[in-house]
């Protein structure tokens, strides 16, 4: 690529953010940042359900997930960052990508990933996305269900992971060439 690019990929849980992220990174030679609550969880030997309970109650969890991973995406170089709210905290990504899928099929993809019973993850996963979008609204003022903004919106309920990050890469190759149209929607 002729330019460092900083990629942001968002989406809700299931939607292939990470998968995805780490197959454009790694073709695109670029660092991949994923720091969540999950990591954050992990750093502190704590789960991911405990991590989250205190998140609902005191919004410094939020904000220190979102810093650090936003600091880490804009150090020297380019990088893919991987998140759910990256496209807003990377205001001046190159390329911002918001990955789609049904409730349905996210909770599918969570289940293989992680194991447990499809109405319990897709339960979980229902609540989650309520609580996400309360907390980054109260705290930002960021309706991530609002993502009209960004530069490729991609349904990936019936695409697999690999043709996603295809897309990804031929957008991300136009903004480097300076051949950037307008935006694009796929799925």
């Amino acid at each position: 690529m002729k330019k460092a690019l900083r990629i942001a990929v968002s989406g809700k849980s299931g939607c292939g953010n990470t998968t995805i992220s780490r197959l454009v990174a790694d073709a695109l030679d670029l660092r991949f940042i994923n720091f969540t609550f999950r990591s954050l969880a992990e750093e502190k030997g704590m789960s991911l359900a405990e991590v989250l309970s205190l998140a609902a109650k005191d919004d410094s969890w939020d904000r220190e997930v979102d810093g650090r991973q936003a600091a880490l995406a804009r150090e020297d170089g380019g990088c893919v960052l991987g998140s759910r709210l990256a496209i807003w905290m990377l205001g001046e990504a190159d390329v911002k990508v918001y990955l789609k899928a049904r409730p349905e099929t996210r909770a599918k993809r969570i289940v293989k990933r992680e194991g447990g019973r499809l109405e319990d993850v897709a339960s979980f996963t229902g609540e989650r996305d309520r609580q996400d979008r309360e907390r980054y609204l109260r705290i930002y003022n960021i309706d991530n269900d609002d993502y009209s903004f960004a530069d490729l919106v991609i349904d990936t309920d019936d695409i697999g992971a690999e043709a996603v990050a295809r897309l990804i890469i031929e957008k991300a190759n136009e903004k480097a060439d300076g051949k950037a149209g307008g935006k694009a929607r796929a799925g």
